[in-house]
């Protein structure tokens, strides 16, 4: 049986009306969708294509973690909404991303916690990543200095050394991911952190933690004493 156009369905039905009179909140995940893609395929509303999308990526998550080349490949997904999917995702990436803009005081680990695990945990590699902060501990900048295999990034202290001299940093937070999605520090993340820091102690830069993000959590080393 061919599926409704939206616009023929009941007012009180329709994603666009409901949002707006109850608020987004109130919206299944793939009506929610279904507003961004805008419109189906014949015989499919853009709550079905998005119900389709939902299945086929295994969530929300997913599909805004998606390839553009795994996006093209679902009936009814042109460039135009893989596109705009793509684009959604990256500016959930930039909200987040202010948080830590250039200025801004890192009082806390959860100050920093939410940004990193939304920046980290859908990559397919290993990234490790800097943030330097001034005398204050305000942001100076997040940098991107290592990407590695699906296993393991080969880090090297001078980097992050030259990187902080580069930035006239006076503090250090560290991070990268695990693919795996388990957040558990490794043998090898404890050295290089203690590699690290050392290097940055011939510097009088302080070294204030490492943070290893998997799926959906963030782990401190400084909370674990390993620093």
């Amino acid at each position: 049986m061919l599926s409704r156009a939206i616009k023929d369905w009941p007012a009180g039905d329709r994603p666009r009306e409901r949002l707006m009179q109850s608020g987004a909140q109130c919206l299944s995940d793939a009506e929610l969708l279904g507003i961004l893609l805008g419109r189906g395929t014949p015989g499919q509303s853009a709550v079905d294509l998005a119900r389709t999308l939902l299945c086929r990526f295994d969530g929300i998550r997913g599909v805004f973690s998606a390839q553009l080349v795994d996006l093209l490949k679902v009936h009814g997904i042109g460039p135009g909404k893989a596109t705009a999917l793509l684009a959604v995702r990256e500016c959930c990436s930039r909200y987040l991303e202010q948080k830590l803009t250039a200025g801004k005081h890192i009082a806390s680990p959860s100050d920093s916690v939410e940004f990193l695990i939304a920046r980290l945990r859908d990559r397919p590699h290993e990234v490790f990543c800097c943030l330097f902060l001034d005398n204050r501990h305000r942001v100076l900048a997040f940098d991107e200095l290592f990407r590695g295999t699906i296993d393991n990034t080969t880090v090297y202290p001078r980097e992050v050394v030259k990187q902080a001299l580069h930035r006239n940093a006076a503090a250090v937070i560290l991070a990268h991911n695990h693919p795996s999605g388990v957040a558990e520090p490794s043998e090898a993340d404890q050295l290089i952190t203690r590699r690290i820091r050392d290097a940055l102690d011939l510097i009088d830069v302080r070294l204030l933690d490492h943070f290893v993000v998997g799926d959906g959590a963030c782990v401190s080393l400084a909370a674990r004493g390993l620093i």
